[in-house]
């Protein structure tokens, strides 16, 4: 199987559970679900739509905070951003605003503006996103282009650390997850994309634009 993330074929067997197969890339240290396995897009939705994230929730937005905190720390006055992956309920926009920075949301289900896509940003987030991409190989390239110089792209995912703790981990039980990453992982990100990586906490990156 290929890797998703570096197109590499040196991939083998990690773990399997009564949902699905899991795969290894020993190149980028990526895990992820074979493509035969991935949900159709209809699927993919469906469960997204039983999401309910809201601005109007302490708690999603203490979540939240754990990645626009740092972020906000490495932000010019007025920058401008995209949230980038945004679901049914632009939270990210809304906290971002209270502090004085502007965003615009993308969503492939909920906010599909491609044309967001061609401009570029101070700084991008996406939150609970890198986990469901099936071709990160080609998203992130596309995000590191969209920033400008000195921009930052802020991600919220969980991060992979030794097999026997995966294969006991609720993070690989939702089937929208496809992709996972390790600190390896991220460090192989910055080198591929020239980048200065900052892992914050055991879910938060932020990847910084030369």
């Amino acid at each position: 199987m290929t890797c998703p993330l570096c197109l590499n074929h040196q991939t083998s067997h990690f773990h399997t559970d009564k949902q699905r197969d899991y795969l290894h890339c020993e190149v980028c240290d990526l895990v992820f679900v074979p493509q035969h396995q991935l949900l159709t897009a209809n699927d993919e939705k469906y469960q997204y739509d039983l999401h309910q994230n809201s601005p109007d929730d302490e708690g999603y937005r203490q979540f939240l905070n754990r990645l626009l905190l740092p972020l906000a720390e490495y932000l010019p006055n007025n920058a401008q951003g995209l949230d980038f992956g945004c679901g049914p309920g632009p939270t990210i926009s809304v906290m971002m605003a209270e502090r004085g920075f502007i965003m615009n949301n993308y969503d492939l289900f909920y906010a599909n503006q491609p044309e967001l896509l061609m401009q570029q940003y101070d700084f991008i987030t996406a939150t609970e996103v890198f986990e469901h991409l099936y071709q990160p190989s080609k998203v992130i390239p596309q995000l590191v282009n969209m920033l400008k110089p000195k921009g930052v792209l802020g991600v919220m995912t969980k991060r992979w650390i030794d097999k026997d703790a995966f294969s006991r981990w609720h993070y690989k039980n939702d089937r929208t997850h496809v992709c996972f990453y390790s600190d390896n992982t991220f460090r192989w990100i910055a080198e591929q994309w020239d980048l200065t990586l900052k892992l914050i906490g055991a879910d938060t990156q932020l990847l910084f634009k030369a």
